[in-house]
């Protein structure tokens, strides 16, 4: 009789384990992971006149997984050095601009993807996003 009830208890346990595990949402393989460039780029921009331009640009970088992201954030000087200079080489035009802000962000994400292929051996970045941008 004890036999029987160890059976049927264990065969109930399976059954609701088995139910829980078809109940749970699948979890994605890659499950995206974010780097906030932390603090804010501040950097100069080229403009016509005596007055000096600035841009100020918070950055969101959106990699495949965690393993990647390590990787992200233990380049991030690069990173930042790299964002600097391609947003001192702007004009006032380009920085104002829907268009060109566009421009920037996807110069930027394939520099970046490009030194990071040459640092790691693959690329990183899937998606580089402007969170925050001002200008003046």
């Amino acid at each position: 009789m004890l036999k029987r009830l160890t059976c049927g208890l264990l065969l109930l346990l399976a059954a609701q384990v088995q139910a829980e595990e078809a109940a749970a949402p699948a979890q994605p393989n890659n499950a995206y992971a974010y780097y906030a460039l932390d603090p804010e780029i501040i950097t100069n921009y080229i403009t016509d006149g005596s007055q000096m331009g600035y841009v100020r640009i918070k950055v969101e970088i959106m990699v495949d997984n965690n393993a990647d992201l390590a990787l992200v954030e233990k380049h991030d000087p690069l990173i930042r050095d790299a964002l600097n200079r391609i947003l001192g080489k702007q004009t006032a035009e380009q920085v104002r601009s829907l268009k060109g802000r566009e421009e920037i962000r996807k110069e930027c994400q394939a520099k970046l993807n490009q030194l990071l292929v040459e640092e790691t051996g693959r690329k990183l970045i899937r998606e580089l996003i402007f969170t925050n941008y001002l200008y003046q």
